[in-house]
């Protein structure tokens, strides 16, 4: 189950909606970026609603450096 977009289920799970169009009000109230497909069903990228939720996979924190700043130990 480590598809790109969210299963259906998952998206049930994630908007605690059933109709489609009050899935599609729920992800725009919670800021996740969604697309409606031509047949009515809505994509969302798997890897986006990790990362709006703090739980982006293990590679991604790894492959992030550590952002310049001040060093205030030398102080």
């Amino acid at each position: 189950m480590n598809s790109t977009f969210l299963e259906q289920q998952e998206i049930n799970s994630l908007t605690n909606k059933l109709r489609r169009g009050a899935q599609a009000c729920a992800l725009r109230a919670m800021c996740i970026e969604h697309k409606v497909r031509p047949d009515g069903s809505i994509a969302i990228l798997r890897s986006h609603v990790l990362n709006v939720f703090g739980g982006e996979p293990a590679v991604e924190r790894t492959k992030r450096q550590k952002e310049p700043g001040p060093n205030w130990a030398a102080i």
